[in-house]
């Protein structure tokens, strides 16, 4: 079988041949048929990070169908078709009914395109959950990558007087629009802030997520603060800036600020909430898919999201 994998060097992105694992009496073995990069984890390890990484890190939005059950799972069978939340590889191992829902059961009407996408939702809806959301706030949120503009789809559900997002790139701005953004700000044409002030009538945000990682997420955090109202709420879901975030009490005092998944809730039991976003329609992950590519192509693939995030989005991986 292939998978991907990354050796050392940045962007050091090679296929290689390896056998079939075989699983312990507590694991399925899932033959995939499709993975979808994650944008932000996966580019971060591969082009930011000179040395190699384990290659049961690269990679976690896989569905698949389960062909071989270990003798202690009582749960799965062969034939179900499933997320697993691992690698990029033809076929993996992985251990069910753990609190960190590994693998996923799927319902029939939910294609594998469209499960690929679960592992993001399923955090998207958690953090949406956590960030205390409530009818008729006004929700900014900063970066419209997959979390970001899946973060809004859910947000939706809460009711929100208006829902505004902010990025530079023209491509994720126009999907978020589609995908129902009450306001889209295009910061490489206007100042954030000034806008959000104006929008806002000088009051700034009832809850601003900030969802922006990378090198623009330093300077995002900042802006993110001078955007939240007195008593409101900035909540951080970016990571991977690679450097210390500004915070100043100044702009912090007497806001709440918060971070991550903030719920108790098992993680399948999150997962079910997802799956229903995308049975009932409330989140549509379809359009985000722009590019599809054998696994063969793996290297290409990962350097068209990494060169050409202006012509890239969702990039699934078909085996």
């Amino acid at each position: 079988m292939r998978r991907v994998i990354k050796l050392e060097g940045k962007g050091n992105i090679v296929i290689e041949e390896i056998e079939i694992p075989d699983i312990a009496d507590n694991e399925v073995l899932v033959k995939n048929e499709k993975s979808l990069i994650s944008r932000g984890s996966e580019l971060f390890a591969r082009y930011t990070m000179p040395h190699a990484f384990s290659p049961s890190i690269m990679g976690y939005s896989d569905a698949g169908v389960i062909v071989r059950t270990g003798n202690d799972v009582k749960d799965f069978n062969i034939g179900d078709k499933v997320v697993a939340v691992a690698p990029h590889a033809e076929y993996v191992a992985c251990v069910p009914n753990t609190p960190e829902a590994r693998i996923i059961p799927l319902t029939p009407d939910v294609s594998f395109d469209q499960a690929t996408f679960l592992p993001l939702l399923t955090s998207s809806v958690a953090w949406a959950q956590s960030a205390g959301i409530e009818e008729g706030d006004t929700v900014v949120i900063l970066g419209q990558g997959l979390v970001g503009n899946l973060v809004m789809q859910v947000s939706k559900s809460y009711n929100p007087s208006k829902i505004i997002i902010i990025d530079a790139l023209e491509l994720r701005c126009k999907k978020s629009e589609q995908l129902g953004a009450d306001i889209v700000i295009n910061c490489s044409k206007d100042d954030p802030i000034k806008s959000i002030s104006q929008l806002t009538n000088g009051k700034g945000a009832d809850v601003v997520i900030d969802c922006v990682g990378g090198d623009a997420g330093i300077k995002s955090f900042e802006q993110a603060q001078e955007m939240v109202r007195h008593q409101g709420t900035l909540h951080l879901i970016a990571l991977y800036q690679g450097a210390p975030l500004p915070l100043y009490s100044s702009k912090i005092m007497n806001k709440r600020l918060l971070a991550g998944i903030l719920i108790s809730e098992p993680r399948i039991e999150t997962a079910k909430r997802a799956i229903k976003h995308i049975q009932d329609g409330s989140v549509r992950v379809m359009e985000l898919i722009t590019h599809r590519f054998p696994l063969t192509e793996a290297k290409q693939a990962f350097d068209l999201l990494y060169e050409h995030p202006d012509q890239a989005f969702g990039v699934i991986f078909e085996y």
